[in-house]
C-alpha cells in the first residue's frame, strides 16, 4: 500500500520532469526546422494558462465528477512549473524589449512565484490544523473566541465569593485578559512556535501554588480554555494566510490572461498572422 502511494505521488513530478527534459532536448532542433515555432509555443503557453486558471472554477463546482481536488492541485502545481519552462522557451531566454513585454513578463513571474508560495503553504500549513482539533470554519472563529472569553470571565467571577480572595481574578486581569481579548500569536503560529501557550500555562501553574482548592479547580479549567483559545488562534492564522494568498494569486492570474490576450492581438496585427 505504501509503495503504491509512493508511486502515485512520484508519477506527477516524473511525468512533468520528463516532459520538460524532452522540451529542452528537442527545442533547438525544432526551432531550426520550424521558423514559426514561436507561434506554437505561444499558443501552448496560452492553453496552459487557461487550463491552470480553470482550477479555480473546478473548486466552485466540486459536486461534479471532474477528478479529485487533490489530483487537480497536483496537476496544477506541476503544470505551472512546466509552463514556466515553456515561457522561457517562447521568449528564447531573451529579456523583454518593450514596456508591454516587461509588464507581461513581470506578471508571469509574479503568478508563477505566488503559485509556488501557495503550493508550499498548502502542503505545510493544513497539517497543523489537524493537530489543533480539526477544522473550524473561519466565519465561526470570532463567535467561538467570544464564548471562550465569556466563560473565562465567568469562572473568575464565580470563584471570588467562594474563595474570599482576588488572587485568581488579579492574575486573570493582568495576564489572561489581554490573551482572551482578541487574536494573538499570528507569526508564532505560522512558524510553529508554542512559546506564548507554554508561557501562559507556566504562569497558571505558578499561580496555582498560591490558590485554595476552589480557585485551583477554576485555574485548571482556565488552562483548558487557554489551550482552546490558542488552537483557535492557530486556525485563524493559517486560514487567514491561505485565504489571503488566493487574493493575490487569482487577481494576478486574471491580469496575466488579459495581458496575454492583448499580446496575441498585437502579434497577429503587426506580424500579419502566422503564414
Amino acid at each position: 500500500m505504501r509503495v503504491r502511494r509512493l508511486l502515485n505521488r512520484l508519477s506527477y513530478p516524473v511525468c512533468f520532469l520528463m516532459a520538460g527534459a524532452a522540451a529542452l532536448w528537442e527545442f533547438p532542433r525544432a526551432r531550426t526546422a520550424y521558423p514559426r515555432l514561436d507561434y506554437l509555443t505561444g499558443w501552448l503557453l496560452m492553453a496552459a494558462v487557461l487550463f491552470l486558471t480553470a482550477y479555480n472554477g473546478r473548486k466552485k463546482i466540486a459536486f461534479l465528477p471532474l477528478a479529485s481536488s487533490r489530483a487537480w492541485l497536483r496537476v496544477h502545481a506541476w503544470l505551472g512549473m512546466l509552463t514556466g519552462l515553456v515561457f522561457f522557451l517562447h521568449t528564447r531566454w531573451r529579456a523583454p524589449s518593450s514596456p508591454f513585454e516587461l509588464a507581461l513578463a513581470a506578471l508571469f513571474v509574479a503568478v508563477t512565484l505566488s503559485g509556488l508560495v501557495g503550493w508550499g503553504l498548502s502542503r505545510i500549513l493544513p497539517g497543523r490544523l489537524t493537530t489543533a482539533g480539526g477544522e473550524v470554519p473561519y466565519e465561526r472563529i470570532p463567535v467561538i473566541r467570544r464564548a471562550l472569553r465569556e466563560r473565562a470571565q465567568e469562572l473568575v467571577l464565580e470563584v471570588v465569593p467562594t474563595a474570599g480572595t482576588t488572587t485568581l481574578a488579579d492574575f486573570y486581569a493582568a495576564r489572561l485578559s489581554p490573551f482572551f481579548s482578541g487574536p494573538k500569536g499570528f507569526a508564532s503560529h505560522l512558524f510553529g512556535s508554542a512559546r506564548t501557550l507554554k508561557g501562559l500555562l507556566t504562569d497558571i501553574d505558578q499561580v496555582k501554588m498560591h490558590l485554595g482548592d476552589h480557585e485551583k479547580s477554576a485555574a485548571i479549567e482556565l488552562a483548558a480554555l487557554v489551550r482552546e483559545k490558542d488552537a483557535l488562534d492557530l486556525h485563524r492564522s493559517v486560514q487567514l494566510v491561505l485565504k489571503g494568498w488566493l487574493f493575490v494569486h487569482i487577481p494576478l492570474t486574471y491580469g496575466l490572461l488579459a495581458f496575454v490576450a492583448v499580446h496575441v492581438v498585437l502579434v497577429y496585427s503587426f506580424a500579419g498572422g502566422a503564414r
